[in-house]
């Protein structure tokens, strides 16, 4: 006899690979070597201390959204596991672009590898989305102009980091900011607007 696929066993699976994917990248942390004074070493960390910083703010957003989307969800279909599965894939990636930002400083090539990595979950959000709002015939999680535009951004700045580092980083940055304006649906949820 097998198991009821319900939204709490693929919201635990999801929770588990997303504190994998976190684990993943403070593991990439590395303390610089000795010879360094404390204040050197600190700044030669420093870029990516701040990439895993935007990387982590990342991963937790699509987490809480995460809550928020199946939070309607009574039964879960064949689709929405694979859409689910394809969206953790793809968000399992933002470690590797992570780390590379972090081997090989903040670069035209490393930004964009960057990018393209923050822009493929962003890509499986949206048919995860689709999926959910499918099953439940609810409105789209998070709404769909901030979904287009938060892939513009990511998709922007592959060639405006061959311009301007400093303009992609904060486009990286207005992503984020973007996203951590919680969704009309999550402020009603709250005690204080009930």
């Amino acid at each position: 006899m097998s198991l009821p696929l319900t939204a709490g066993r693929m919201a635990a699976l999801s929770d588990g690979v997303i504190a994998v994917v976190i684990t993943i990248m403070v593991l990439e942390l590395k303390i610089p070597e000795r010879d360094l004074s404390d204040l050197e070493g600190l700044r030669k960390v420093a870029p990516m201390l701040m990439i895993y910083a935007l990387s982590f703010v990342e991963v937790g957003i699509y987490w809480v959204n995460h809550h928020y989307m199946l939070d309607d969800v009574e039964q879960v279909s064949h689709g929405l596991l694979w859409a689910n599965l394809g969206f953790l894939f793809t968000l399992s990636l933002i470690p590797f672009g992570t780390a590379w930002v972090g081997e090989r400083g903040i670069t035209p090539f490393a930004l964009s590898l960057y990018s393209i990595c923050c822009a493929l979950p962003a890509v499986s959000w949206m048919a995860l989305a689709g999926a959910v709002r499918r099953q439940t015939h609810g409105p789209l999680t998070g709404g769909a102009i901030k979904q287009a535009v938060s892939f513009f951004l990511y998709a922007a700045v592959i060639p405006v980091s061959y311009r301007s580092l400093k303009t992609a980083m904060v486009m990286l940055g207005a992503t984020a900011v973007l996203w951590l304006i919680p969704p009309k649906r999550a402020s009603e949820m709250t005690p204080r607007a009930r």
